[in-house]
């Protein structure tokens, strides 16, 4: 299959039969493709089905592979070019938007400086005129506070901040092809509109710069909304191959290629059963307030302390069998709020209550019973299961603090049934977290709170790291799970698409308060207040 179109005579990049082998994998096979000057091409397809592979291949990025084919840019064979002329291409002619940020920065040097040098190092300009244009890149890609922003360390930002700063950084030297690699995913609906309108912008810009010219962008993504708004032609891939190729238009009207129509088909839908009028309310916060200390501007040491306003007069309840949605943007209170309706955050007032008890009166081991009752599960399970620890002792380990009354042979039985609850077998016993998937890496942690039969599960962004297709899978899972076991659901989420399939009522946070909440379909019909809107048009466009 060739993603080459018959109108493109001269590309700006130009792949032909690219194949890349790691040991007897291979990861890449016979791979044609070529972006025009100025296009926009969107490279859609699983985890694993070599996306990512081709990028980096593009850059000369990948160690230890065995690499066939041809790489043109600009007609120069990058293949054939010297390390030393790759560096000097990397970041000006071709820049790269990686997927994990937290990686790619360096937790040594400030964001402001790491701007800065890729500034200095193309554009010859002073250290003070990049430190100003590093502030200016970080206003355009949506971070608050930009000039105070710009003295912080990576560790200091949030995911999606960090994202941003890498946007910043790739679009820092105007290059000529821009490689993004799932550049939106950490980020909030608005803001990512925000850094789509950018992108868009800075190609105008650049082609009235450079007439006929123009950035070219490959965008490597599984959000399919994504792709309808921003690229012009689009590009498939499965199990290393490129299936099907062509404009947004008939790639997503009339796929042809099995796999493309199956990608295109799912989609989030609806398989929510009514709560009943009668069911009990499980979790309930009644006018929380969550505080945070500040370091005062002016004051040197941690003495002077102000006060931040996480979560202020916040009221919630989730009950039997409910799945209740948060959605806001990155700040909004959201992650804060659950982790203090878990326990797991002091509150600066009000009440949490379980079942109608205030969970501040829990102790000993009561209050080891309820950590079994209220369950979590975060949105990146790569980070939250240990490495170093097998399947078996990362699923059982809560049993054998809240039941140490289990032999191993028991342990090893109720491990074995979880697992085979969410999907898997008891081959997955011995092994390791690196070896599955991130749509099965999710499923381990759905059954590490399974365990130990909670009652209330707070999901926290569960699927914003998956591919559509297994997002799909994952939602069924949870839906399956909660109509088995009668959970109750805290589902936080920036997909709206997803809350509308998964949650029953839905409340929406900004700057630490509540502002609208209601029946999900009345939310998204009818919302009434203005944020609230904001949200929806930045999600469905409309």
């Amino acid at each position: 299959m060739s993603g080459v179109p018959q109108d493109i005579a001269t590309p700006l990049l130009s792949i032909e039969h690219l194949s890349v082998r790691f040991d007897e994998t291979l990861a890449v096979d016979d791979v044609t493709l070529a972006i025009g000057r100025g296009e926009r091409v969107a490279l859609v397809g699983e985890s694993g089905s070599g996306k990512t592979v081709t990028a980096l291949a593009v850059l000369r990025l990948l160690q230890d592979a065995q690499i066939s084919g041809t790489i043109r840019f600009d007609g120069d064979d990058l293949r054939a070019k010297s390390e030393r002329a790759m560096r000097g291409l990397r970041g000006s002619d071709v820049a790269m938007i990686f997927q994990e940020p937290m990686t790619a920065l360096n937790p040594l040097y400030t964001i402001g400086e790491q701007i800065a040098e890729t500034i200095v190092l193309h554009d010859g300009v002073s250290k003070r005129a990049a430190y100003e244009q590093a502030v200016g890149l970080l206003e355009r890609t949506g971070i608050a506070e930009a000039r105070r922003r710009v003295s912080s360390y990576p560790h200091q930002l949030s995911g999606g901040q960090r994202q941003r700063v890498m946007i910043a950084m790739a679009l820092a030297c105007r290059p000529r092809l821009l490689l993004a690699d799932e550049p939106t995913t950490a980020l909030d609906v608005t803001i990512r509109g925000q850094i789509v309108d950018l992108l868009l912008e800075l190609q105008r810009e650049e082609a009235a710069r450079h007439p006929g010219a123009g950035m070219s962008v490959l965008l490597i993504t599984h959000d399919l909304n994504l792709v309808r708004r921003f690229a012009q032609r689009v590009a498939v891939m499965e199990k290393g191959r490129l299936v099907e190729s062509g404009s947004v238009e008939q790639i997503f009207e009339a796929p042809q290629h099995p796999y493309t129509q199956r990608l295109i088909a799912s989609r989030p839908e609806r398989h929510v059963l009514p709560v009943l009028p009668i069911a009990p309310v499980l979790l309930q916060a009644k006018d929380v307030i969550v505080d945070f200390a500040t370091r005062l501007p002016g004051f040197r040491g941690w003495w002077q302390k102000g006060r931040y306003r996480a979560v202020n007069d916040a009221n919630i309840a989730v009950r039997q069998g409910e799945t209740l949605g948060i959605v806001g943007e990155s700040g909004s209170g959201k992650t804060t709020l659950a982790m203090a309706m878990l326990g797991l955050q002091r509150t600066a007032g009000g009440v949490v209550e379980f079942q109608g008890r205030p969970i501040a009166s829990y102790q000993g081991r009561e209050r080891l019973s309820l950590r079994s009752h209220l369950q979590v599960v975060f949105q990146d399970p790569f980070s939250s299961l240990s490495p170093r620890q097998t399947i078996e002792r990362i699923v059982g380990e809560g049993l054998v603090l809240h039941r140490p009354d289990l032999s191993t042979e028991e342990r090893r039985k109720r491990v074995v049934g979880v697992l085979r609850e969410v999907g898997l077998d008891r081959t997955a016993l011995q092994r390791y977290p690196h070896e599955f998937s991130g749509g099965q890496r999710q499923r381990i942690a759905i059954a590490r709170t399974l365990v130990l039969e909670p009652r209330v599960i707070v999901l926290d962004e569960p699927t914003s790291a998956l591919d559509v297709s297994i997002q799909q899978q994952v939602l069924r899972l949870l839906t399956d799970l909660q109509r088995k076991y009668n959970l109750g659901y805290v589902f936080i989420s920036h997909d709206l698409e997803v809350i509308g399939a998964m949650a029953h009522r839905v409340v929406v946070m900004q700057n630490g308060a509540i502002v609208e909440s209601g029946e999900v379909s009345n939310i998204f019909d009818r919302p009434a207040h203005p944020y609230t809107r904001k949200l929806l048009k930045a999600a469905f466009d409309r």
